[in-house]
């Protein structure tokens, strides 16, 4: 798959990258670890795919505020530059396969594990990769949702790996709800600036700086179990917010641009909750449907932004969720959804009441 499509050399390294399956909403990370990488003088090209079962692909959130798609001639210009880049896979022509197959995929709302497996590491092996981090989440409502199944698939993509040549890690990461409160392009890219400026802090940091400290290790920045103290202290420097401008500058973006800047849908509605108590179950499928109702990821500026996670104390009419959309009708037709469905169970709260047959 690899080698009929554009096979990629970088004249330094060694080359870096890092890898989600995806199945979590949120996932915006690599926005936040491959800045906090590149500024440690490593290497890491980054390039993806577009949304196949999410709201929204690291190439969907990033091409927000700057262009996404480059000629393999200046994606090397960028990478040469910055250390760095956030690129979309698909004008590559990086296996050229795989690009059918995940346009099927797409429709299909299928991202079946063989075909996870080829599609990662043909296009890492195309970008000259020469140590790889691969996230897989897992979680009721992502693609892998227990232990045996993260082991396998963890198992799998190693023993492939290095049949490449590569050096393959593997990091389960938790993915029962959300990474972060935003999902949607806009409001993702909006939620990771606000993380770069140390605005805000939570899942989001914590997992990207959890995955950044292991490439720190990998590329031998770091000692072995001190990458994440080193990835939190360039974070917290303000050099990753640096690096991530000089990235976006260096692509043809806009670097400079404030997280209040970034227009997101203009219809919006307040979803309050129905009851009182501790948050006990956030619905990643729920979130899912949602968001692409409401237009994600086509619609840059749709998604949800959702104040409240598992183990939070949440009062009856709270805004537990905040709707956005760019047409009043896919507003609409996600509040009617969300009538039937629901994002969160609360303790103690009424799942479904079945009514009798005898009139009462």
């Amino acid at each position: 798959m690899a080698e009929t499509g554009t096979m990629m050399k970088f004249e330094k390294g060694p080359i870096m990258d890092v890898h989600s399956i995806g199945g979590v909403p949120g996932n915006k990370t690599a926005l936040l670890t491959i800045p906090i990488v590149a500024s440690a003088g490593l290497y890491i090209p980054k390039t993806s795919s577009r949304a196949i079962t999410s709201p929204a692909g690291t190439a969907d959130v990033v091409e927000v505020i700057s262009p996404v798609d480059f000629s393999p001639e200046k994606l090397k210009e960028i990478v040469n530059t910055t250390g760095g880049c956030l690129a979309w896979s698909g004008v590559l022509n990086l296996s050229p396969a795989d690009e059918k197959i995940v346009e099927v995929e797409r429709r299909l709302h299928l991202d079946p594990e063989p075909i996870i497996l080829a599609s990662v590491l043909s296009k890492k092996y195309a970008m000259g990769a020469e140590f790889v981090l691969i996230d897989i989440p897992m979680g009721e409502g992502t693609k892998i949702n227990t232990w045996e199944s993260a082991r396998k698939l963890a198992s799998n993509f190693t023993e492939l790996g290095s049949s490449l040549g590569m050096h393959v890690e593997v990091a389960v990461t938790y993915g029962g709800q959300p990474i972060g409160n935003a999902v949607g392009p806009a409001l993702e890219v909006r939620e990771a600036l606000m993380a770069l400026e140390k605005k805000q802090s939570g899942s989001l940091t914590e997992k990207a700086i959890g995955l950044a400290g292991i490439l720190l290790e990998l590329g031998r920045k770091a000692e072995v179990g001190k990458g994440k103290i080193m990835a939190r202290e360039i974070l917290e420097s303000g050099k990753a917010l640096e690096k991530f401008r000089d990235i976006i500058d260096a692509q043809g973006g806009q670097s400079d641009i404030k997280p209040d800047e970034i227009p997101i849908g203009k219809f919006s509605e307040a979803i309050l909750s129905e009851d009182s108590g501790y948050i006990t179950k956030v619905d990643n499928g729920t979130i899912i449907k949602v968001a692409k109702i409401l237009g994600a990821p086509f619609d840059k500026g749709a998604g949800l932004l959702l104040n409240y996670k598992v183990g939070d104390r949440v009062e009856k009419d709270d805004v537990i969720v905040e709707l956005y959309a760019d047409s009043k009708e896919r507003l609409l037709s996600a509040k009617k959804f969300l009538d039937f469905n629901k994002i969160f169970q609360t303790e103690g709260m009424i799942l479904k009441r079945f009514p009798g047959l005898k009139v009462i």
